[in-house]
């Protein structure tokens, strides 16, 4: 019989780097709150037509069938969500939070799916940290994104941290452009990969983003998207720029970046860090100020990121970014079986119930008193705790330093004073 192995593209996080996650977490947290963020949590599983509209069917989660759908007994199709933007809409509309105090920030950290090939950092299942506002069309509201996930890699250890920024434009101006855009790419058919090819006849914008070799060269030349902004676009992306050089933020205008989805309006960003390798960009974001029609709501500006948090550990490990030091036990309670292990079970809740880290020798029969010093040692144990009759006679434990120190007989009563000190 062959052994249950793991999903392709999935993962077992192990206690060395969930504790990578913990600290991760617990700082995004900590940061989203600070900036009035309010958490909230979104189902794993949204009607497949929340994508088709919101996400678009040029998109690669449509085109490269990245997407996992369920398909219900009735027919109706849903899907594992490959992002979290589209439900954030999605609630906000639903939810009638349009009459809440407004802009609406929200956070929330949880998985995405998405059947893609395995890499470094990616994987078919992955989390992610989003923040979002919803509501508010004023530039100040993509620097405070921006600034918050910024600050979130400052905090984490993270160091050279630049934005990566870009216009798309809205509806008004971006058409004209993507029609100079493919008249561009069209001239030079020879030279686009097979890839870059059907993505110019799907979405021509794409294939800024292309990798395939040679494009580097001849995207140099192609026409940008910033010199071919609306009066409304232009103003926007000039008032964020400035808003970012008031904080003396640096960042590089970046005509190539614009994002793997149809819904982004206007400001395109990354966060890039130096030293972790070829990936450089470690989060992305933006404005998307037209996904609320698109899914069949009201006009409602928004604008965030997300951040994979597979991609963060990664990053913060070829950094050399090493987490604190995982609180483990320092204490371990022996004992010798029958009386004294019953004992042994009492004084490790009482000690726990005190606040002291406790380990307590497993054993369902007798077991030597040279195996549980074995125990104590393999696990970085400070201090081994004994009990045997006489010191339940005596209401007393033997306490035993590992360092070296003398062996002392303590009253059960003054036991957590003793090991606090």
């Amino acid at each position: 019989m062959t052994t249950i192995q793991r999903a392709k593209g999935m993962q077992d996080v192990l206690p060395e780097d969930r504790h990578y996650w913990d600290m991760i977490i617990a700082k995004a947290t900590e940061l989203a709150q600070l900036y009035g963020f309010r958490r909230i949590n979104l189902p794993i599983l949204e009607y497949t037509d929340l994508y088709q509209r919101g996400v678009g069917e040029a998109s690669d989660f449509f085109v490269q069938k990245e997407m996992f759908n369920v398909e219900e007994s009735d027919g109706v199709s849903l899907t594992m969500r490959p992002e979290f933007t589209a439900g954030f809409m999605r609630a906000f509309i639903q939810n009638g939070m349009s009459s809440w105090p407004q802009p609406v920030k929200l956070y929330t950290i949880g998985p995405a799916f998405r059947r893609e090939r395995q890499q470094a950092g990616r994987y078919r299942q992955h989390s992610q940290i989003n923040c979002e506002i919803l509501g508010e069309i004023d530039p100040a509201a993509d620097v405070e994104v921006m600034m918050l996930a910024m600050n979130l890699y400052h905090v984490l250890g993270y160091k050279e941290l630049t934005f990566q920024l870009n216009s798309t434009g809205c509806p008004t101006c971006k058409p004209a452009y993507i029609e100079k855009l493919t008249a561009y790419l069209a001239n030079h058919l020879d030279k686009l990969a097979d890839i870059d090819e059907e993505r110019m006849k799907r979405n021509p914008l794409r294939v800024l983003d292309s990798k395939e070799k040679g494009m580097d060269e001849l995207l140099a030349d192609a026409p940008h998207i910033i010199d071919h902004l609306c009066d409304d676009c232009e103003e926007h992306f000039a008032d964020l720029r400035g808003l970012l050089d008031g904080l003396d933020q640096s960042y590089s205008i970046n005509y190539r970046l614009v994002r793997g989805i149809d819904y982004y309006t206007k400001t395109v960003f990354e966060v890039w860090a130096e030293g972790i390798g070829a990936q450089a960009a470690v989060c992305g974001g933006g404005r998307y100020d037209g996904l609320a029609e698109d899914i069949g709501g009201p006009s409602t500006p928004g604008v965030g990121f997300g951040s994979g948090i597979e991609r963060i550990v990664l990053g913060m490990k070829e950094a050399g970014i090493e987490p604190p030091t995982l609180q483990q036990p320092t204490v371990l309670v022996a004992h010798f079986g029958g009386v004294t292990k019953e004992a042994a079970v009492q004084l490790t809740f009482k000690l726990r119930a005190g606040g002291i880290g406790t380990r307590l020798a497993f054993a369902r029969n007798r077991r030597s008193m040279k195996s549980q010093m074995r125990e104590a040692n393999k696990h970085n144990i400070k201090t081994v705790l004994i009990l045997g009759e006489s010191e339940i006679e005596q209401q007393s434990v033997m306490v035993r330093p590992l360092d070296g120190g003398e062996q002392t007989l303590v009253k059960l009563v003054d036991v957590i004073d003793l090991l606090k000190k």
